[in-house]
């Protein structure tokens, strides 16, 4: 198991998306994910290479057998005495003694190993591979969601749109437009800076009944792909729509015709 030798989470980032860390350290990254949108993005973007990787590279079927030598292995591996080989000379190691076949096939292993790995990254990260789109409502949602976990979704807690509005100055590209919609039963509740694609984004968040909805305003110019719609991850559903230079992405578990009513709301008010 992973554990932690010193006090960086940005080398634990890898440790804790793979589930490698003890539960101590695992809340212990987890407290810096939610209060550093930058460390946060990198783990977000550690889980999209991920999914990628399992939907363009499924996993192959081990070949008939391969279990029992690798217990056979593992046996005589077993039978033999370990400190004489420790200790013998390098060039022992890799000459044409009883050994030899053995670490020839280590070293294939490994070469064989890095050759699939570089591939594998090539053919995941080149151009095209995936769509901008999936990839921006992949972030959206794993910061929704991270924002559920964090100790509250919020960095500016009110629902006064007066002070939500200045307050996201100088944190983000543009200050985004903030209504106030509790007369339509869509009340605000404050506002945070989340990072999509490696760009700071204005987050506002507002309540439906027991549910939170995080809308994302993205300056047209900064969003990856303009797209609009609906659609669903993981059981959150996702409304996309463009409105005067923004792109707005707004995620939530609330049913899907209470996000179309928020939407409508949102586009229809003054502010």
């Amino acid at each position: 198991m992973t554990t932690a030798r010193d006090n960086d989470p940005a080398l634990l980032v890898h440790a804790y998306v793979d589930g490698e860390l003890d539960p101590a350290h695992a809340l212990e990254v987890e407290h810096h994910l939610a209060a550093d949108p930058a460390l946060a993005a990198e783990r977000d973007r550690i889980e999209a290479l991920q999914r990628a990787i399992r939907e363009q590279l499924p996993p192959i079927p081990a070949p008939a057998g391969l279990a029992r030598r690798i217990e056979a292995a593992i046996a005589n591996s077993a039978r033999r005495p370990l400190f004489p080989r420790l200790f013998s000379p390098a060039w022992a190691l890799l000459g044409t003694g009883a050994h030899a076949p053995s670490w020839r096939a280590l070293a294939a292993s490994v070469m064989l190993a890095f050759i699939v790995g570089s591939s594998s990254t090539w053919l995941v990260l080149r151009p095209g591979t995936l769509n901008p789109a999936d990839e921006t409502a992949d972030m959206v949602v794993a910061s929704h969601i991270r924002a559920l976990m964090a100790p509250q979704p919020t960095d500016v807690a009110t629902s006064d749109r007066h002070t939500v509005k200045p307050w996201f100055s100088g944190r983000v590209i543009e200050a985004p437009r903030v209504v106030d919609l509790g007369n339509e039963g869509f009340p605000l509740v404050g506002g945070r800076v989340d990072v999509i694609g490696r760009t700071p984004v204005a987050t506002l968040i507002y309540r439906r009944r027991q549910h939170l909805i995080s809308l994302f305003a993205v300056p047209k110019e900064q969003a990856q792909a303009a797209m609009s719609g609906r659609r669903d991850i993981a059981g959150y559903n996702i409304l996309t729509w463009s409105q005067n230079g923004t792109v707005y992405w707004a995620v939530s578990d609330v049913a899907a015709p209470d996000l179309d009513a928020f939407a409508k709301a949102f586009r229809e008010a003054s502010g």
